[in-house]
């Protein structure tokens, strides 16, 4: 089962647009949510789920707006959170910012989508680009498009349109990996991960049938061939494209893709990842008077990669003040509002070491309460560069008309949740 009505709230808890879906929960229900929302905030015990008799409100929150969901059945939590993810992504694809403003702005827009998304509690047609096809945002428009639904609502490939033509038949696919690291102070890696995605950016003509090939441990062991590195992925997702049978039988991921940009498939190789960006830090607090930070940076990757816009972001004390800093390379500068110290560095070659202090002023007065120890995190993104290993082998393209098309590939590792505990 899923939602029965669906609204989106302001800040206050004003109905700003609804929709009622199924008519077996009552419209006025919706009163009870924003008491419940403040209550449970003040005592702390705030969940995505609110419940009131029989009545359970699912909700998001996004800018200035409460989307919610009402049920009075068992329903599918994460059918029901993923369709609000959704609408936030349609609304934000139509009106570019998905605020109150927006709402008021496009309110019939918003009310077709409304009728379009869902239906009798369901969620139909989620795909912006097909919704975009027949439901337009000039009001005279709106008829005519009305009269003839697209093909790509009825057709097998929703995702696609018919007909389309390009000059140049290209696809580029981006394959990114980031990286989730938590070292702790005694500068042993507690846990990491990759989690990878292939995005792709098709401009292609007709009615395409693209292969991807990749290096596959599963695949080579199927087909008898271990050569060369190969990557064990888990947690593999994929667009709605991609035929789920062909690679549930023989690892063939094969699919007619969406026009424009769309994320293929995500992933997931639980393995030991050594840190790319291993940070050394000494921190002395001399009480009543200063600190000294001493932070070493060094880049564990390839000599021939190179880190861009590295960011070492450093905790100080609260009632830290009076900063001076002193870098091998690269600028730090002082963020109060955030206590930290933020360390940038533009450009960050492999197997190389930099070092940045910093001194700040303490208050003569102590501070009673104790602070937390907040980890040092860092920020950077490798290009031509994957953890993994994961390769491209390689991506074939078939179209009925016969044409030639290229495939470029590039490779992305960027810092996920990068973190290093400190000992002070």
């Amino acid at each position: 089962m899923s939602a029965s009505a669906i609204f989106v709230l302001d800040l206050k808890g004003k109905v700003l647009i609804c929709r009622n879906y199924k008519g077996d929960v009552d419209m006025a229900e919706i009163d009870h949510f924003m008491p419940l929302l403040m209550q449970h905030e003040e005592e702390g015990l705030l969940c995505p789920v609110l419940s009131h008799g029989s009545v359970h409100f699912m909700w998001i929150k996004h800018s200035n707006l409460y989307l919610v969901a009402t049920t009075n059945k068992n329903a599918n939590a994460s059918l029901v959170y993923s369709f609000l993810y959704k609408l936030v992504e349609v609304f934000t694809e139509y009106f570019k910012e998905l605020e109150e403003e927006s709402i008021q702005d496009n309110f019939v827009v918003v009310y077709e989508l409304l009728d379009e998304l869902m239906d009798f509690g369901f969620p139909q047609t989620t795909d912006s680009k097909i919704l975009q096809e027949y439901i337009t945002q000039e009001g005279t428009k709106l008829e005519v498009a009305k009269s003839k639904v697209p093909t790509t609502v009825t057709n097998a490939v929703s995702w696609r349109s018919e007909g389309i033509k390009y000059k140049k038949n290209e696809v580029f696919i981006d394959v990114i990996e980031s990286i989730n690291v938590l070292v702790n102070a005694n500068g042993s890696v507690m846990s990491s991960d990759i989690v990878g995605s292939i995005k792709l950016k098709t401009m292609l003509s007709g009615m395409p049938e693209l292969r991807l090939g990749l290096n596959d441990r599963v695949l080579f062991a199927l087909t008898g061939r271990d050569k060369g590195k190969t990557v064990v992925m888990e947690d593999v997702k994929f667009h709605q494209c991609v035929r789920l049978s062909r690679f549930e039988s023989d690892r063939t991921i094969s699919f007619i893709p969406p026009d424009g940009e769309s994320e293929l498939m995500s992933y997931r190789i639980n393995t030991h990842v050594k840190p790319l960006i291993w940070i050394e830090s000494v921190i002395e607090k001399f009480s009543h008077s200063r600190v000294e930070i001493m932070v070493k940076a060094k880049g564990q990757f390839k000599k021939q990669s190179v880190a861009n816009n590295v960011e070492v972001r450093v905790p100080v004390p609260s009632d830290a003040d009076s900063p001076k800093f002193k870098t091998s390379t690269g600028n730090a500068k002082y963020v109060p509002e955030k206590n930290l110290v933020v360390w940038t560095i533009k450009s960050f070659p492999g197997g190389k070491e930099f070092l940045m202090r910093a001194h700040f002023g303490l208050p003569s007065v102590e501070k009673d309460e104790l602070e937390g120890k907040p980890p040092i995190t860092v920020k950077f993104e490798i290009p031509y560069f994957t953890v993994s290993g994961i390769q491209v082998r390689y991506m074939k393209i078939i179209e009925k008309s016969g044409y030639q098309a290229l495939p470029w590939v590039r490779y992305i590792t960027q810092s996920g949740d990068y973190q290093l505990r400190t000992n002070v």
